[in-house]
């Protein structure tokens, strides 16, 4: 698209993009969005499971963008993200910024129990010592992990895209209704029923301590006979997700929609999904989807026009606020 082409160079130099290797395909979309080519780089693993980075050429004084998620392998991509900082902050960068549209151990952002970790605040800890000046992100499990970083970033969502996608879709579903997959989510939930004008209902679960497993005990709302999107950030085991689309059509819902953010999709995720009475699945590109986990009915909407569109604004030093009429 070559956006850049012609544009005098910003006070940080011009935009470099690296990527790491857990999301190539999101970043070379969001390389050919900006029409900046993706910069070259040596990722090396070693017999002994060390990781090495070697950059092709300096970058010195550059506006850099870092594109890695950490999902599986979590430890390894979120190791290979700091080495890669690290290694473009000894280049003498101008700006670097790490551009993480999934972050790990988000769920690990509390001490709700005696003698526990708050993985999170170490996650962010590790990413501004590694020699990130600022960071994006996309729709962090609990909104707290914002105050977990010493330095400025963008949060941004993309429930706006999800909801384009079915506001398209609106005239086709009987008296739709959103549910949220639990009463965490009912803020987030209420803006994703409020931008499709639909009424929303909860289901109630339990978590017991830090057991993997939650328990659906009931809904909150009316879903007998309606058309149901089932939403929430992300679907890790997919345990509660089916069980909430379990529990809707045993209420009498109609045909039932999954949406969520990010697909982490760890076993057993995909065959329960795959034994699971849902009419779609419609997710985004914060992790990638391998061909094997892909499902039936399964669609996966690009968040590349969005990070891009944020790099250059915050490369031009322009309000990420007015995407979103903020």
């Amino acid at each position: 698209m070559a956006r850049l082409k012609g544009r005098d160079t910003h006070m940080y130099g011009e935009i470099r993009l690296y990527a790491g290797s857990s999301c190539p395909v999101l970043a070379q979309e969001i390389s050919d969005y900006l029409g900046v080519p993706l910069s070259g780089r040596d990722l090396i693993r070693f017999p002994n499971e060390n990781q090495f980075c070697r950059l092709h050429a300096s970058a010195r004084g550059q506006d850099v963008y870092v594109i890695q998620s950490t999902a599986s392998p979590v430890n390894d991509n979120l190791m290979e993200l700091l080495i890669m900082l690290q290694t473009l902050r000894l280049d003498s960068v101008g700006r670097l910024t790490s551009v993480v549209p999934y972050l790990c151990y988000s769920r690990s952002d509390k001490k709700d129990q005696p003698r526990v970790p708050i993985a999170a605040r170490l996650v962010a800890d590790m990413i501004e010592v590694a020699g990130s000046d600022r960071y994006m992100t996309l729709d962090l499990h609990a909104g707290q992990i914002q105050g977990f970083f010493n330095i400025p970033g963008d949060v941004l969502t993309a429930f706006h895209i999800l909801s384009a996608h079915f506001q398209k879709l609106r005239d086709d579903m009987k008296d739709p209704v959103v549910v949220t997959a639990d009463l965490g989510f009912a803020k987030k939930g209420r803006n994703f029923a409020a931008k499709l004008d639909m009424p929303i209902a909860f289901i109630e679960k339990r978590r017991k301590r830090n057991e993997p497993k939650s328990e659906v005990v009931g809904v909150i709302g009316d879903v007998s006979d309606r058309d149901v999107i089932i939403v929430d950030d992300e679907v890790d085991t997919a345990g509660s997700v089916t069980q909430a689309l379990e529990i809707v059509k045993k209420q009498g819902a109609r045909d039932v929609h999954l949406s969520f953010v990010h697909a982490i999709l760890s076993d057993p995720a995909f065959e329960r999904l795959s034994k699971a009475d849902y009419k779609s699945i419609v997710t985004t590109n914060t992790v990638h989807i391998p061909k094997e986990k892909m499902l039936p009915n399964m669609t996966v909407l690009s968040i590349a026009p969005l990070l891009a569109e944020v790099i250059l604004r915050a490369h031009e030093g322009r309000s990420v606020g007015e995407m979103f009429n903020e």
